[in-house]
């Protein structure tokens, strides 16, 4: 397996839970409160629940989920474009 289709499926993954934090952005937005029963809601929730929990435990214990999901998303665009430059010199 060559190194550049390993950076480009790990690139893939990153947008993937990109996308998806910020979908349930957007449902957090428009579900409200109504948003724990909303099937697609926990969906994205599940998929963002291990980089969120990574970037939680960098942080200290009372740190607002909001932030956490913001620094979650940077965290992963970082990611994204280092990917895409390593790829891009390969």
């Amino acid at each position: 397996m060559s190194l550049f289709f390993c950076i480009s499926a790990l690139r893939a993954i990153v947008e993937m839970l990109g996308l998806c934090l910020i979908a349930q952005a957007l449902l957090y937005m428009m579900a409200g409160q109504g948003r724990s029963k909303n099937p697609i809601y926990r969906f994205f929730a599940l998929l963002t629940r291990g980089p969120q929990h990574c970037v939680a435990a960098c942080l200290p214990a009372k740190t607002p989920s909001m932030l956490i999901a913001g620094l979650t998303f940077l965290l992963l665009f970082c990611c994204w474009i280092g990917l895409a430059i390593l790829r891009r010199f390969l």
